[in-house]
């Protein structure tokens, strides 16, 4: 993992197009706790189970103080199919350029099938009120995945 996901560091800043169009950046998010889970590819079964999963939760989330960002490389237009055809209640942003997927070391090469290629390693990032990074979860496996991370929110 890059060094800027340990935790303490500062989390990267960032400024992407989201679902239903305009932007999120970091900044919307200062005093707040944030969720970003990184999802390698919209509609596909692991992320939609993960995000229907963070999307059952986020009403606890919110009472909890926590905002709900979920970033994938998929362009906007996918991201609102997505949201719409599984009626997901979290914010989906769009990292095309890879730019935010590079500074929180989530772009990597990955292997399937034999086949080498460039791809989001799917990880969850916790930031802090503070915007500093509280805890990371690499290589996330999706079952009870959103529960833990509820968890980890609710203990800062």
């Amino acid at each position: 993992m890059a060094a800027a996901l340990n935790a303490g560091a500062k989390a990267p800043g960032f400024s992407l197009p989201r679902d239903g169009g305009g932007t999120v950046t970091l900044d919307d998010f200062q005093g707040r706790t944030l969720v970003l889970f990184f999802y390698p590819k919209a509609d596909t079964a692991g992320c939609t189970r993960e995000a229907q999963d963070f999307t059952k939760l986020s009403a606890a989330f919110s009472k909890a103080g926590a905002a709900i960002l979920g970033v994938s490389a998929d362009p906007v237009k996918k991201l609102d199919r997505f949201k719409t055809k599984h009626g997901l209640k979290v914010t989906l942003a769009s990292d095309e350029t890879h730019a935010m997927l590079k500074a929180y070391g989530v772009w990597a090469k990955k292997s399937m099938y034999g086949l080498s290629f460039m791809g989001t390693v799917r990880t969850t990032v916790l930031i802090g009120p503070d915007g500093r990074i509280a805890r990371v979860w690499d290589k996330v496996k999706v079952d009870g995945h959103a529960a833990e991370v509820l968890a980890a929110v609710k203990a800062l």
